[in-house]
């Protein structure tokens, strides 16, 4: 047999294999789709609702990815689906970890199968860990700089209670969209730039991926600034820096100077516990001072600092 033979002959198989594997993508979509009802994902359910389970519109809108697309996806068409998309596809339909497998292998995309013990819940051990630590500050944030567990220092340091009333627990959300009253960070405009700079070194491995795409877009819409610092394409390595930091609910306390030092968590990818550590005794004597006169701030102070900072922003 010819070498032009055999490989038209190979050709065909694959061709043959991709065609039966489409039919079988669609009608798994379905069945998968067909079992998820609103309220699994916390949508009401709505009038005249002919289908089982969720809409074709409504896997769409809560994977990021458009009802087109999905839907010739759906239907079996010969169209390229990236790994972070079928993640997000995969989310929304509450597949496990087979079903996951099934969905890559039938859309053709290479399946990487995560590490054991991946979790995004820091659990016990590691709390344990940073409160431990007390009293310095400390804190596990993700590579989005969302914060998934603090302790009290860290609290008390951050007004982390106060902050999330008014914004989503995420650090630059907050240092971004929060008045400067209750900005812990007594030089923003020296740390922002530089914190921008490595979300986005973070940002390059999950470019695309719709939980990613939404946080920049969202950020970005809410603060002219963290877009005019984005768009400008820094991009900074994360590593131990010194940072001054002050108290919103106690000012006369002043600045106080610390080093942040990052370290990594076993099953917890791209996770990090960071340390505030005082930089010298003047640091560490308001550090004691801070935890003695903190001074929880009322929810109604809060509110009234936001409504007279969004008072004096322009009008978009």
């Amino acid at each position: 047999m010819s070498t032009t033979s055999t490989t038209s002959g190979a050709g065909t198989t694959r061709g043959t294999a991709s065609r039966r594997r489409r039919p079988e993508l669609a009608a798994f979509l379905r069945g998968r789709r067909a079992r998820v009802t609103p309220a699994d994902v916390g949508m009401p359910p709505g009038l005249r609702r002919r289908t089982p389970g969720l809409r074709r519109e409504e896997v769409a809108q809560l994977s990021g990815v458009g009802v087109t697309w999905y839907t010739w996806l759906e239907q079996g068409r010969p169209i390229n689906a990236s790994a972070q998309v079928l993640d997000a596809v995969a989310r929304t339909l509450r597949l496990d970890a087979p079903e996951r497998e099934h969905l890559y292998r039938l859309a053709e995309v290479p399946f990487v199968p995560p590490p054991t013990g991946i979790t995004l819940d820091p659990g016990p051990e590691v709390q344990g860990i940073i409160d431990a630590v007390d009293p310095l500050p400390a804190a596990v944030y993700n590579a989005r700089y969302d914060i998934l567990a603090t302790n009290a220092a860290y609290r008390d340091l951050f007004l982390v209670p106060e902050i999330v009333r008014a914004a989503v627990p995420n650090v630059l959300w907050g240092l971004f969209t929060l008045p400067r009253e209750l900005c812990p960070v007594t030089c923003p405009e020296r740390e922002l730039p530089l914190m921008t700079a490595t979300l986005r070194s973070a940002y390059g491995r999950h470019v695309g991926e719709p939980a990613w795409e939404e946080y920049i877009r969202g950020l970005a819409a809410v603060s002219p600034d963290f877009a005019r610092l984005w768009a400008s394409g820094e991009v900074a390595p994360p590593g131990p820096r010194v940072k001054e930091f002050r108290q919103p609910g106690s000012p006369e306390v002043g600045g106080i100077r610390m080093t942040t030092q990052s370290l990594s968590i076993d099953g917890m990818p791209e996770c990090r516990i960071v340390v505030y550590t005082p930089v010298d005794e003047e640091a560490r004597e308001k550090t004691a001072l801070l935890r003695e006169r903190r001074r929880p701030m009322a929810k109604e102070e809060v509110t009234e600092i936001i409504r007279r900072w969004n008072m004096k922003k322009p009008a978009p």
